[in-house]
């Protein structure tokens, strides 16, 4: 299990090495409480793989598209918090988006639990007490 701690200041840098740790899985579960920071390191993520886009999260629309100035690659940013059964999940094809090969990053994936690939990563965020974040994958 590999382990990374940031802060506000420091969330890009630790992107960066998130970033050199991917492997060739494309599809990361990222697992926290509210607030915990989840959309701001999927934020600084897409940053550092090249999204010149505003990014946002998609808590309405489920689903955001970006594509990378640096690679030309397609990014998926999930937030699942508002699907309250799998079928609405399937009726927007996030199935077909997961064997795209584009990369897909993932929010409130336990509510989708059943739908994610057998090779997802999981990532957990976790707050410590200095306000700092512990990410666990």
């Amino acid at each position: 299990m590999t382990k990374l701690i940031f802060g506000l200041e420091t969330v890009r840098k630790t992107a960066k090495k998130f970033i050199a740790s991917m492997k060739e899985n494309t599809v990361y579960a990222f697992e926290g409480k509210m607030g915990v920071g989840k959309t701001t390191f999927i934020k600084a993520l897409c940053k550092e793989l090249g999204v010149e886009d505003v990014i946002n999260s998609p808590t309405f629309s489920i689903i955001n598209e970006y594509r990378s100035s640096k690679t030309g690659k397609l990014i998926y940013h999930f937030d699942f918090y508002r699907i309250n059964k799998l079928s609405e999940a399937q009726e927007i094809g996030v199935e077909d988006y997961f064997y795209s090969g584009a990369l897909c990053l993932l929010e409130w994936p336990e509510n989708i639990e059943s739908l994610l690939p057998e090779d997802v990563v999981k990532i957990i965020i976790k707050e410590l007490p200095d306000n700092k974040r512990i990410i666990l994958f």
